[in-house]
C-alpha cells in the first residue's frame, strides 16, 4: 500500500480543490491510501468533510499554513508541515499550489520522505504579485524544483513556462489535465436564471486574476450587435462589489444579474447560450471542461492552458487577455452566426472526454507506479 500526503493551503472552493480531492479520496483503495493536509479552510466545498469521510482520507489542518506571505506564519507552518509527517511518514508527498507547494517540499525533504510530487495547478508567474515578488517567488520554485521527483502541469503550456523560467529540468515534467466529473454535467437539467434572450456566462471566482472587468466593458458593444442579449455572472469572491459599481456606471443593471455562489453550477451552465472566461491567468480552466462537456460554444483569452485545453480554437474562440473589443467582437459573432456557434460547442463535446476525472486518476496512479517503483530518492 502506498502511502499519500497531499499538502494544498487551503480547501476553498476552486478547481484545485476539487482536483485535490478527486485525487485523494478516488484512487485504487487496494493499492494507494491517501490524506490531505491544508491550512486553514473558510470556504470549503458543500459537503467536503463528508466526501472526505466516506473515503476515509483524514484532513489535518495546520493553522499557520496561509496563502500570504508571513515569515513568522511561514517558519511556524514549515515546522508543523515537518511534524506531521513525521509522525505518520508518507511514501509520497504530492503538494499542490504555490505557498503550500514550496513549504510542503521544504518539510518533505527535511522528513525524510522518499518522493515528493508537485502540482503547481497554474502558476503565479504573471497577474498575481509585483515583479520583485514574483522573482522571489520563482527562485523558491527553481531551489524546490531541485529535490521533487516531477512536476505535475496541467497542460503543456505551463510546462513550457517553468522551463522558460528556468525551473527544473524537461524529464520533471509531467502533463496531467485537471480531471472533471463529465457523468453529473452531462445529466444535469437546464436552470435558466435570466430570461429575456441570449445568455453569455461566466462561472468564477470573482477576483481579479479571472478579468471580469473586460467583460463588462465590452457589454455595451455586445448590445449594439445584440440588443436582447442577457448576461450572468455566478461566483462570489473580492471584487464584487466593484464589478457591481461598474455595470451600475454603465447603466447595465437590467443587462447584467450575479448570482453570487451556487451549489447547481452545471444546471445553470446548462441553461447559458455562451460561456465565457476572460481570465488574465489560468492554469487550465475546469470550467471550460464542463461547458464542453454541455456542448456550449466558449469565448476565453488566450493565457495559461486555455488554448491547449480547446484545441487551439477548435472548440472556443480565443481572444487577447485584457482585451474588452476582442471580447465583444467575438461574443457579438457567435450571437449573429449560431451555425458556427454550433459547431464550436460540438466540438468541444468531442474534445470533452480527455479531460475527464477517471483520465486524471489513471495518469496519476501511473505516474506514483513510477516514482515508487524507480526507488530512487533525488
Amino acid at each position: 500500500m502506498v502511502r499519500i500526503v497531499h499538502i494544498i493551503t487551503r480547501l476553498d472552493v476552486g478547481g484545485s480543490t476539487e482536483n485535490t480531492v478527486i485525487s485523494a479520496t478516488r484512487m485504487p483503495g487496494a493499492e494507494f491510501t491517501g490524506s490531505i493536509v491544508s491550512g486553514a479552510t473558510a470556504d470549503p466545498p458543500p459537503g467536503l468533510s463528508e466526501t472526505l469521510s466516506r473515503a476515509g482520507v483524514a484532513w489535518i489542518q495546520v493553522p499557520h499554513l496561509r496563502r500570504l506571505v508571513s515569515p513568522v506564519a511561514d517558519c511556524r507552518a514549515l515546522w508543523q508541515l515537518r511534524r506531521v509527517l513525521r509522525r505518520v511518514p508518507p511514501d509520497i508527498v504530492h503538494t499542490h499550489s504555490s505557498k503550500a507547494g514550496f513549504l510542503g517540499r521544504v518539510a518533505a525533504r527535511a522528513a525524510g520522505v522518499p518522493h515528493i510530487l508537485h502540482t503547481p495547478h497554474g502558476h503565479i508567474f504573471e497577474g498575481y504579485f509585483s515583479p520583485v515578488t514574483t522573482r522571489v517567488f520563482l527562485a523558491l520554485e527553481r531551489v524546490a524544483a531541485r529535490f521533487t521527483d516531477r512536476i505535475i502541469t496541467l497542460s503543456d503550456a505551463e510546462a513550457r513556462d517553468h522551463l522558460r523560467h528556468g525551473i527544473g529540468r524537461p524529464e520533471q515534467f509531467v502533463t496531467i489535465p485537471s480531471g472533471v466529473d463529465l457523468d453529473g454535467v452531462q445529466a444535469a437539467m437546464p436552470v435558466r436564471l435570466v430570461s429575456g434572450g441570449p445568455v453569455i456566462g461566466v462561472i468564477a471566482r470573482l477576483t481579479p486574476i479571472k478579468g471580469l472587468n473586460y467583460l463588462i466593458d465590452a457589454v455595451p458593444q455586445i448590445l449594439q450587435r445584440c440588443p436582447e442579449a442577457r448576461f450572468l455572472l455566478v461566483g462570489d469572491g473580492e471584487t464584487r462589489a466593484a464589478l457591481e459599481a461598474q455595470a451600475g456606471a454603465l447603466r447595465l443593471g437590467d443587462r447584467i444579474t450575479f448570482a453570487g455562489f451556487r451549489e447547481d453550477v452545471p444546471s445553470i451552465m446548462a441553461g447559458m447560450d455562451i460561456v465565457a472566461l476572460p481570465s488574465l491567468n489560468e492554469g487550465m480552466g475546469r470550467v471550460l471542461v464542463m461547458a464542453m462537456a454541455l456542448g456550449k460554444p466558449i469565448v476565453a483569452t488566450r493565457v495559461g492552458g486555455v488554448a491547449e485545453l480547446l484545441g487551439d480554437g477548435e472548440a472556443g474562440l480565443l481572444v487577447p487577455a485584457r482585451d474588452s473589443a476582442a471580447l465583444a467582437e467575438a461574443i457579438g459573432t457567435l450571437l449573429q452566426d449560431p451555425a458556427r456557434a454550433a459547431a464550436l460547442g460540438e466540438a468541444g463535446r468531442r474534445r470533452a472526454p480527455r479531460y475527464s476525472a477517471q483520465a486524471m486518476l489513471d495518469a496519476l496512479a501511473k505516474v506514483y507506479r513510477e516514482v515508487t517503483a524507480d526507488g530512487r530518492s533525488r
